[in-house]
C-alpha cells in the first residue's frame, strides 16, 4: 500500500511546522483572515462616550484603532472659510479640495477669479464669487495655490514634493514684509502660517521660528490654523534637541485640533520624551490631563493610574470615559472566553485569551480579576462623586464588569442605580445590552429559564443590527471586510450574544437544535435577507458547526421549526432565521447526516426535496498550463471501486459518476439484497464495505459524508460523530468481516482480509498521529525515528499475518504483494 507513503512525508512536515510555528501552520487553514476589530469577544462598545477619541480605543492588533481622525481637515478649514466669507461649506470644499485637473487648469487661466467664461460647475460656486470681491482673500488663495504643492508633506506618502527653495524664500520674504499691515485677523493668521511653512521647507528654520514666535504664538485666535502652526514649530525645536518641549506642544495640538489629533499623537511619541519631563511644561490641570491621557492611550496592558491622574486633573473630561472603556475592553480580551462552537482558531491561537495557555494560566487570570475589581472601584467612584459628565457611566461600567465576574446580583445592584431618563442614547443602549447579558446568565449557567423574557430585548437588538445592515449586497460574502467590524458594533454584539452566550447555553442544556439555530440567528444580519447559504452568507464558524457537528436527529428536530415562523415568541424568532436559510442547503445537509448514519431511505427522502436544478458539490483539481492558464478537472466519485492503494485516488469520468442521492439508492438496494438474497450476501456486504471505505478521508468519495478534507486533522480523534467512518473505517471493517465470514472462496476471502488490513491501518495511523514529539532541531533524525515507529506499528497489523499464513497461494495475494509497500515491509520483517 504505497497509499500511505504521503502520510509519512506529511507527518514529518506537520511535526516540523509544529516545532517551528507552534499551532500556527494548522490554524491558518481553519478560518478566514482575522478582522482586527473583531478578534476578541466584546459587548462593551468603545464609543459609548462618543466618537471624539475613537482612533485611540483599545485594539491589541493595531497601533491605532483607526487611521482616520474623527474630523476631516478639509471640513474644518472649509467651515472657517465659509463662515468668514458667508458662503456654503460645500462650495469652499469643492474649490479647495475637490477640483478635477481640467477644472483646476481653467481656474488658473482665469487667475482664480470668478468669470463668465468658467464652466457652469465653477460659475455657480459662491466661494469663487466671494473671493473675487475680496482682494486680500483672493491674493491669499493665489499664494496658497502657488506654494501648496511644495510645502504639503502628506503623512505616509512614498514620495515628497519637489521644493524650489529660492522661490519659497523670495515668496516668504515678500509676504513677511506685508504681514504687519494686515488688520484682518483671519487672513493675518493664515498668511503667517503659510510664511512659517515656506521658510521651514526652504531650509530657513530660524526665520520659521521667528514668524511663529512673533506673529502666531500670542495670537488670540481659536482657529484650527493656530494648532497647525504649533505643529510646525514643534517639529523644528524637536530637531534642535528640545524633545520635551516639542512633546508638550504636540500634546496641545492633540487637545485643540481633532482634525490633526492622530498626527499629533504620533509626533508626541516620536520625540521619545519621558512623561514626567513633558509635564514640567504644563501650566494648567487641563494640559496635564492631556499628557496623562496620551500616555494612557498608548498602554496596551492594564493601566488604571493614568486614568486616575486624568480624573484628578479634570474629572468632567470625556478623556476619563474613553480611558475607562479601554480598560474594560482589555479585560474583555483577557477574561471573556470564546465558545468552541463559535471559535476562530486562527485568532485564538495567536491573540486569544492568554491566561488560557501555558503554566501561568491561573496566575494571569487571577491578576486580571484583581484588575477588574480596581477598575470597578474607580467606576463606582465616578458614579458616586458625580463630577464626570455622565455619572451613570460609572454604574453601567461597574455592572458590566460584575457580569464578567459572574456576579449577577451585584451587576443588577449597579443597574438599579441608573437613572435611565438622563442617559445619552449610546449609554442607554449599553445599559440595555448589559441588562440582557445579566438576564441571560441564568440560561448560560444551564438553569431552567424562560427565554421569552429575553424577547423584547432581542427584538430591539435585532433592529439595531439591521440599521447597520439595511440591504444585503449582491453576491456578498458573510465575512466583514478589513476594518468593517469597527462600523458594525451592534452586528458583532448580536452575533456574539447568540453564538457565545445562547448557543453554548443550549448545548449545556442538551438542546443541540436550539444551539444550532442560535448560531444561524447570529449570522442573519441583513434586514432583507433570504436564501442564506453555507460558505456564502454564513460565518466560517457557523458553517463548520452545522456541516460537521450536527447529527441526523438534531437536523430532523430543526426541520420542525420551519412551521413556527408565525409564532410571536422566542421559537418564532429562531424559526424566522431558519426560513431565511437556503432550503436546498438545509435538505442536502439533512440528507448527508442520514447518509453518515447509514439511514439511506431517510437520506433519499431529504435529497428528493432538493430543487431540480440543484448541483451536488464535488472537489476539483487544477492543471496549470504552460501559457499560465489552467484546466479544471472535476473529481467524480468512484465509490465502489476496488483499489489496492489509497493514493492516488481513482476517480471516474462524468457518465459513470455518482452523487449523494444515487449513492444512497445503491447502498439501500445493497442493504435489502443482503437481507433477502442470502446466497450472494457476501458479495453485497463486500460492495457496501467498499462504498463505506471510499467515503472515508482516504477514499475517492470522501465528500459524500464530509465537507472538508482536513489533511491536518488526523490527531483530532472523535471530533465529529461520523469520524468512526471518516477516519477509522469501522463500519467498512465490520462489513468486510461479515463478507469474509459468509464466503467460502479463498481468493475473495484474501481480498476481504487485505481490506481489513487497510482498515486496521487507519487505527494505527490514528495512534501514530497522537504521539507527542519532543522539540528538536535534528529534523532528519526525527523523520527517521518517526518512520521506525510507524513501521513497527504497521508490522503489528494482525491481518497482514493472516494474509501471509492463510492466503499466500491466492492470485490476489500476488497482486497485493506487488502493489502494497506495507505488506512487503511486513513480510521482510517477519522473515
Amino acid at each position: 500500500m504505497k497509499s500511505l507513503n504521503w502520510k509519512k512525508s506529511l507527518i514529518f512536515c506537520v511535526s516540523f511546522f509544529a516545532v517551528f510555528f507552534g499551532e500556527l501552520a494548522v490554524n491558518i487553514a481553519c478560518g478566514p483572515e482575522q478582522d482586527p476589530y473583531d478578534y476578541y469577544v466584546s459587548y462593551f462598545h468603545n464609543n459609548v462616550q462618543g466618537d471624539q477619541y475613537k482612533p485611540f480605543a483599545f485594539n491589541g492588533l493595531l497601533f491605532l484603532n483607526s487611521e482616520d481622525d474623527v474630523w476631516a481637515e478639509e471640513n474644518v478649514n472649509s467651515a472657517e472659510w465659509a463662515k468668514y466669507l458667508g458662503v456654503k461649506l460645500k462650495d469652499v470644499r469643492k474649490i479647495m479640495y475637490e477640483l478635477d485637473s481640467a477644472s483646476d487648469v481653467r481656474l488658473k487661466k482665469a487667475s482664480f477669479k470668478w468669470t463668465s467664461t468658467l464652466p457652469d460647475s465653477l460659475k455657480k460656486n459662491n466661494f469663487l464669487a466671494a473671493l473675487s470681491k475680496n482682494k486680500a482673500a483672493l491674493n491669499y488663495y493665489r499664494l496658497l495655490k502657488q506654494c501648496e504643492p511644495m510645502i504639503s508633506h502628506i503623512y505616509g506618502s512614498w514620495t515628497q514634493p519637489i521644493v524650489d527653495s529660492v522661490f519659497l524664500m523670495k515668496c516668504a520674504d515678500k509676504n513677511l514684509a506685508l504681514l504687519p499691515n494686515f488688520k484682518d485677523d483671519f487672513l493675518k493668521l493664515r498668511y503667517a502660517y503659510q510664511i512659517q511653512r515656506m521658510y521651514r521647507y526652504a531650509g530657513n528654520k530660524q526665520q520659521s521660528k521667528m514668524v511663529y514666535e512673533k506673529y502666531i504664538a500670542n495670537n488670540p485666535s481659536t482657529s484650527a490654523v493656530k494648532g497647525w502652526a504649533i505643529s510646525q514649530y514643534a517639529g523644528i525645536i524637536r530637531a534642535e534637541g528640545k524633545a520635551d518641549e516639542a512633546a508638550f506642544l504636540f500634546s496641545k495640538v492633540f487637545a485643540s485640533n481633532p482634525e490633526r489629533r492622530i498626527v499629533a499623537y504620533r509626533n508626541y511619541f516620536w520625540t521619545s520624551a519621558k512623561m514626567d519631563d513633558v509635564l514640567k511644561f504644563a501650566k494648567s490641570e487641563d494640559e496635564k490631563a492631556n499628557i496623562y491621557a496620551i500616555n494612557g492611550f498608548k498602554k496596551p496592558d492594564s493601566e488604571i493610574q493614568l486614568v486616575k491622574d486624568v480624573y484628578e486633573c479634570n474629572p468632567a473630561n470625556q478623556l476619563v470615559g474613553a480611558l475607562v472603556i479601554r480598560e474594560v475592553n482589555k479585560l474583555e480580551q483577557n477574561l471573556l472566553e470564546r465558545s468552541p462552537m463559535a471559535y476562530d482558531y486562527f485568532s485564538a491561537s495567536i491573540y486569544g485569551n492568554y491566561f488560557n495557555y501555558g503554566k501561568n494560566a491561573d496566575s494571569l487570570k487571577t491578576a486580571n480579576l484583581k484588575h477588574l475589581k480596581v477598575v470597578r472601584d474607580f467606576a463606582t467612584r465616578i458614579a458616586n462623586e458625580k463630577k464626570y459628565i455622565e455619572p451613570d457611566f460609572g454604574n453601567i461600567t461597574a455592572a458590566y464588569l460584575s457580569w464578567i465576574e459572574h456576579n449577577d446580583v451585584l451587576a443588577m445592584k449597579y443597574l438599579n442605580k441608573v437613572n435611565l431618563e438622563k442617559l445619552s442614547p449610546k449609554l442607554k443602549d449599553q445599559y440595555r445590552i448589559t441588562e440582557l447579558l445579566v438576564k441571560a446568565n441564568q440560561i448560560k449557567k444551564g438553569n431552567n429559564f424562560n427565554e421569552n423574557e429575553l424577547l423584547p430585548a432581542l427584538k430591539w437588538l435585532d433592529e439595531k443590527r439591521l440599521e447597520e445592515n439595511p440591504v444585503q449586497p449582491k453576491d456578498s460574502e458573510y465575512y466583514y471586510g478589513w476594518n468593517e467590524g469597527e462600523k458594525s458594533r451592534y452586528t458583532i454584539t448580536t452575533r456574539n450574544f447568540y453564538q457565545q452566550v445562547l448557543a453554548p447555553a443550549y448545548t449545556k442544556l442538551g438542546d443541540t437544535a436550539k444551539a444550532a439555530l442560535a448560531m444561524l440567528k447570529g449570522d442573519a444580519k441583513y434586514k432583507l435577507l433570504k436564501n442564506m447559504k453555507f460558505k456564502k452568507s454564513l460565518s466560517y464558524q457557523t458553517t463548520m458547526y452545522w456541516m460537521q457537528s450536527l447529527s441526523e436527529n438534531t437536523l430532523d428536530k430543526i426541520a420542525t421549526y420551519k412551521t413556527k415562523t408565525a409564532i410571536d415568541n422566542f421559537d418564532g424568532l429562531l424559526a424566522k432565521s431558519l426560513n431565511q436559510f437556503s432550503s436546498d442547503d438545509f435538505y442536502e445537509l439533512q440528507g448527508t447526516a442520514h447518509l453518515r448514519a447509514h439511514q439511506y431511505a431517510k437520506a433519499i427522502e431529504c435529497f428528493n426535496k432538493l430543487s431540480k436544478t440543484y448541483k451536488y458539490w464535488m472537489p476539483e483539481e487544477w492543471e496549470w498550463l504552460d501559457n499560465g492558464k489552467h484546466l479544471v478537472h472535476k473529481q467524480y466519485a468512484n465509490a465502489f471501486a476496488e483499489t489496492v492503494t489509497d493514493y492516488p485516488k481513482k476517480y471516474v469520468n462524468k457518465p459513470n459518476r455518482l452523487n449523494k442521492k444515487t449513492f444512497a439508492k445503491k447502498m439501500l438496494n445493497l442493504q435489502r439484497l443482503a437481507n433477502t438474497d442470502k446466497k450472494n450476501a457476501a458479495q453485497y456486504y463486500y460492495q457496501m464495505a467498499k462504498g463505506l471505505y471510499q467515503t472515508g478521508e482516504f477514499g475517492n468519495a470522501w465528500f459524500f459524508i464530509s465537507y472538508d478534507w482536513r489533511i491536518f486533522a488526523n490527531q483530532n480523534r472523535g471530533k465529529y460523530d461520523y469520524n468512526s467512518d471518516y477516519k477509522l473505517a469501522l463500519k467498512a471493517k465490520e462489513y468486510f468481516e461479515k463478507a469474509r465470514e459468509l464466503s467460502k472462496d479463498a481468493n475473495f476471502k484474501a481480498k476481504c482480509t487485505f481490506m481489513l488490513a487497510r482498515c486496521e491501518q487507519k487505527k494505527i495511523l490514528q495512534k501514530y498521529d497522537a504521539i507527542t514529539w519532543n522539540e528538536t532541531e535534528d529534523y532528519e533524525k526525527l523523520g527517521k525515528e518517526q518512520d521506525r515507529i510507524y513501521t513497527r506499528m504497521n508490522s503489528e497489523n494482525p491481518y497482514f499475518a493472516e494474509m501471509k499464513n492463510q492466503y499466500a497461494k491466492t492470485p490476489f495475494y500476488k497482486t497485493a504483494v506487488n502493489e502494497c509497500s506495507y505488506l512487503k515491509d511486513f513480510l521482510k520483517r517477519s522473515q
